[in-house]
């Protein structure tokens, strides 16, 4: 069942989205060869509960850190460790937030040094093609039109999507209705409407859609071993239209990227 938001409720689940965005800000400039995934954990969680929320992944289904850390092959859930980063490692971010009973989640995927052209373009298309589907995320239109409008962009662009982990809606719980996939028909699903939170995440693969589960119970890779790429954002629909309850402002100023990719989603 969709659990629609008042105004109210929004804005509470604003601030807590803007904590991870503030968390994944701050962990941008740590993101650098010879850091461990298990340091840049260590310091979100003291990020986080500073800014008097707790992080929403720890504990949640068992996991048993604060962030979701997953370098290269790996798609999501992967979990903090003692490896060191390396130059031309990718390394997806995925933060939660909990903060007045409600959850902020909100991932970013960051270079570590200089990478592959390849796998920039990558990490480029993933992050545009978010937008292409939060685009669709307006009352009247349904599901289906955002997993359409995201697997053509990236299938456009010869990249897999991964069907097996979707996004979600967004609220008290960190996993509410409607699931949000990444591909999808147009005209199919659940109907948006007013007051709707979701979590848009597009994953994709530099190579084949297909993914394996390995043995911790957590950590999800590439069938093929080749690079893949998370980002997502929270948004809400308010007067009929999406609008951006995260943001990646915070990532951007750290690493010095100018753009104006969030603008039509600010009301």
């Amino acid at each position: 069942m969709i659990q629609i938001k008042t105004s109210e409720e929004i804005e509470m689940m604003r601030e807590s989205a803007l904590i991870v965005s503030k968390t994944l800000g701050m962990l941008a400039k740590e993101v650098k060869p010879g850091v461990s995934t298990l340091y840049l954990d260590k310091l979100a969680e003291d990020f986080i509960r500073s800014e008097g929320a707790i992080p929403g992944f720890l504990g949640l289904y068992d996991f048993p850190n604060t962030l979701c850390m997953s370098p290269n092959a790996q798609v999501v859930h992967g979990i903090p460790n003692k490896n060191l980063l390396i130059e031309g490692d990718i390394i997806s971010i995925d933060c939660g937030a909990k903060k007045n009973g409600f959850y902020g989640d909100h991932a970013y995927t960051f270079a570590v040094g200089e990478i592959a052209t390849a796998t920039k373009k990558l990490l480029d298309v993933t992050r545009a093609s978010l937008y292409v589907g939060i685009r669709e995320f307006k009352a009247g239109n349904r599901v289906g039109d955002v997993g359409y409008a995201i697997q053509k962009f990236t299938e456009d662009h010869g990249y897999g999507v991964v069907r097996e982990l979707v996004g979600h809606g967004l609220g008290r719980e960190m996993h509410e209705d409607p699931e949000m996939p990444n591909y999808g028909k147009r005209g199919k699903g659940k109907k948006f409407v007013e007051g709707m939170v979701v979590a848009i995440e597009p994953m994709t693969n530099l190579g084949t859609h297909k993914i394996k589960q390995h043995s911790d119970g957590w950590t999800i890779t590439t069938l093929d071993n080749q690079p893949s790429a998370h980002f997502e954002h929270d948004i809400a629909i308010l007067n009929g239209k999406p609008e951006l309850l995260s943001t990646f402002k915070y990532v951007h100023d750290a690493l010095g990227i100018v753009t104006n990719e969030e603008d039509e989603f600010r009301q």
